[in-house]
């Protein structure tokens, strides 16, 4: 018996009738797929005014983190730049630093942002707290290293889609808990947030071919987690489960209606706000997965970058004299 779900926006089904979509993950399927989950930066950078430059900082465990650093070309801000220190999605299990690299670079020719991207170590090879500690870990270098980078380190947006946006979410909380390194915001794109899979918009897409099922859902959740027991599951690999969330920094929180993450995502959300923080949350009506990181051109994927950069304009704003910057935090 099929579950009734919101179906999709009319121009996105449209494209996504081209797309060979599946159902479920294993290991060898991802085997196959992971070669092709992330695309060439160079084409992305013809034509834009960047100064590139690759970066090596040594995890908490002495392993290798892979960092790129996109620079404004030209004269620097005496005050520094903003900065987007970003974290690529793919499910815990793909991708690397360049995956959907176009987003953060719009805000790069937009706002003149510093986009620093990290090449977290990937499930099931990697497993527990290490992808978010070594996006942590990456962050620390990025802020200690803010002058000679050119970055303002008092409007740091720790940022991700996905994968990438729970380990955002997880980034920000474990800045809190450790008191260092301050973030001014996070963006967090239809973020991996829980990993109990319970939701109803879980089970809404499920059974079915799909950009991200939860089946797949489950499978990245399992490489993730190994053996770590559900109750013993931390907040900062799987933020929803995070007993405080509050004083965290101003958020953004989107996903599409027409996706498995929706319903964590509002759940979240809402909790920042009962913990008397600040979040703005966008439901993108038809939208599934992802939608903009492959139609980037869709009216609906169009609306939801323009959005983003809004909201990013104004936090990233510097902040005049008289307390901007606190209100900014709460």
């Amino acid at each position: 018996m099929s579950v009734p779900r919101p179906g999709l926006d009319p121009e996105l089904r449209t494209l996504l009738a081209d797309m060979e979509l599946g159902s479920e993950l294993d290991a060898e399927a991802l085997a196959r797929i992971r070669p092709f989950s992330s695309m060439p930066v160079e084409p992305l950078l013809a034509g834009r005014a960047v100064d590139r430059r690759e970066v090596t900082v040594p995890g908490s465990d002495g392993t290798p983190i892979a960092l790129s650093v996109f620079s404004p070309a030209g004269t620097r801000s005496p005050a520094g730049a903003p900065c987007v220190y970003w974290m690529h999605g793919g499910g815990m299990v793909m991708g690397d630093r360049f995956s959907q690299i176009d987003i953060p670079l719009e805000w790069l020719e937009e706002l003149g942002a510093v986009v620093v991207t990290v090449d977290y170590r990937l499930a099931p090879e990697a497993t527990g707290t290490a992808l978010v500690d070594d996006c942590y870990q990456g962050l620390l270098w990025t802020a200690g290293h803010a002058a000679e980078l050119g970055i303002d380190p008092a409007r740091i947006v720790v940022a991700g889609t996905s994968a990438g946006g729970g380990l955002a979410a997880g980034v920000a909380l474990l800045a809190r808990d450790l008191g260092t390194p301050a973030v001014a915001a996070q963006m967090l794109i239809c973020p991996m947030l829980d990993h109990r899979n319970v939701t109803v918009s879980s089970r809404q897409y499920s059974g079915e071919p799909g950009v991200w099922t939860r089946e797949m859902n489950e499978f990245g959740w399992r490489s993730v987690l190994g053996t770590i027991g559900d109750g013993q599951v931390p907040g900062h690999v799987s933020p929803a489960v995070a007993g405080d969330v509050s004083n965290l920094p101003t958020a953004y929180v989107d996903a599409g209606s027409a996706e498995v993450f929706r319903d964590e995502v509002v759940a979240y959300a809402t909790r920042i706000w009962a913990a008397g923080g600040q979040a703005e949350l966008h439901i993108w009506a038809g939208g599934f997965h992802g939608l903009d990181s492959l139609y980037p051109r869709a009216r609906v994927s169009a609306a939801a970058r323009r959005t983003r950069t809004g909201w990013l304009t104004r936090v990233l704003a510097p902040a005049p004299a008289g307390g901007a910057a606190e209100e900014a935090h709460s």
